[in-house]
């Protein structure tokens, strides 16, 4: 169910995302675009469509349109620099967010906010999170998802640790993930390796 983009433009976009000298300017502009090849692959085979006639300016032909209704759930606050991206791709999407702050001690979630759009039981969820650690955020937030009547929901993220996939899929097997980048592993501090620092502070220039 982990799916790990490869392709030499999202390998050459991780380089400057990586990059301990990349400014917040740029560093915004490369999670948006990695984002965009996130979405157009999950969505590949996830979303469904319907067939529609159109009328051309010389001819009737059929088309396929999108039958799904989409919401975008960004985790608060990294998720929130994947947002504009999605929405460049998804822009009649609803937004819900959720609201993790990260214990610096374990390592676990501590939710805080969350306003999600009523489940009507077949949206499609993508759940969208830079960084994917130890999965602690990424579990908590499925499963808030799925208590609110989600039933189709996708994760999206940009770099993840095997740690954090290995447990997600304990808990979530059922949730397909997409990701830019599968690193080494986690550090004692529960830091993703080689990664590229902490997302939040690098996109909000909080460093």
């Amino acid at each position: 169910m982990v799916t790990v983009l490869h392709h030499p433009l999202v390998d050459h976009r991780m380089v400057y995302l990586r990059d301990a000298n990349t400014k917040p300017k740029l560093f915004r502009e490369l999670v948006s675009e990695l984002t965009v090849f996130l979405v157009y692959e999950a969505l590949r085979d996830l979303l469904r469509t319907k067939e529609v006639t159109v009328e051309t300016p010389l001819t009737t032909t059929v088309g396929k349109k999108v039958a799904d209704e989409i919401i975008i759930v960004p985790i608060l606050r990294a998720g929130m620099g994947m947002l504009d991206g999605m929405l460049s791709v998804l822009p009649y999407a609803k937004v819900g967010v959720l609201g993790m702050q990260r214990n610096e001690e374990t390592a676990e979630p501590i939710p805080y906010y969350a306003k999600v759009p009523p489940a009507h039981g077949e949206e499609l969820a993508i759940l969208i999170d830079p960084m994917f650690a130890t999965g602690g955020s990424a579990i908590d937030a499925v499963s808030q998802l799925k208590k609110l009547g989600y039933r189709r929901i996708v994760f999206l993220n940009i770099v993840s640790a095997p740690e954090g996939i290995a447990n997600f899929e304990q808990r979530h097997p059922d949730v397909p993930i997409y990701t830019a980048a599968k690193d080494e592993k986690l550090n004692s501090r529960h830091y993703i390796v080689p990664g590229l620092g902490d997302a939040g502070d690098r996109i909000f220039g909080t460093i």
